[in-house]
């Protein structure tokens, strides 16, 4: 009996980490294809990805959705490339939590600029999908700095 409900469980077990790998994939192309829509200032794609409630808070100040894609539409800010270098996913029960270290390039206010974050994404599952919740950048502090 003890080996059938070991059994059980290893198969469980394996099919919530098969779910969650599956998860955090899903989670990190949302991720990608934000940083290539932001870039391209594709507002729909955006508006459709963002939660209307949802928080951006960067180095300047913190808003809201509206005020984000209207950022974004303008060029007040312009996420013009995103250099990748480190994905985490972290799921908690229908949030998804996204680190991403990365080197943004931007136009901001007219200047371009680069810098390093550490971007943190947290995602929420509704019924039509994933949406972004917030969006928080905090600027790495480096030996050249």
């Amino acid at each position: 009996m003890k080996t059938i409900i070991k059994l059980i469980m290893m198969v469980l077990m394996s099919q919530t980490f098969a779910q969650n790998d599956a998860i955090e994939k899903e989670i990190m192309k949302l991720s990608k294809d934000k940083w290539q829509w932001m870039a391209e200032k594709d507002v729909d794609k955006l508006a459709d990805l963002f939660h209307k409630d949802a928080q951006f808070v960067h180095m300047g100040g913190s808003w809201g959705t509206d005020r984000e894609l209207a950022v974004i539409e303008s060029g007040g800010i312009w996420y013009k490339k995103a250099d990748i270098h480190e994905v985490t996913v972290n799921i908690i029960g229908s949030t998804a939590i996204l680190l991403n270290r990365i080197d943004l390039l931007a136009e901001v206010g007219g200047n371009e600029v680069t810098n390093p974050f550490m971007v943190t994404e947290v995602y929420v599952h509704e019924a039509n999908g994933w949406k972004l919740a917030d969006l928080s950048f905090t600027r790495l502090l480096t030996r050249d700095n």
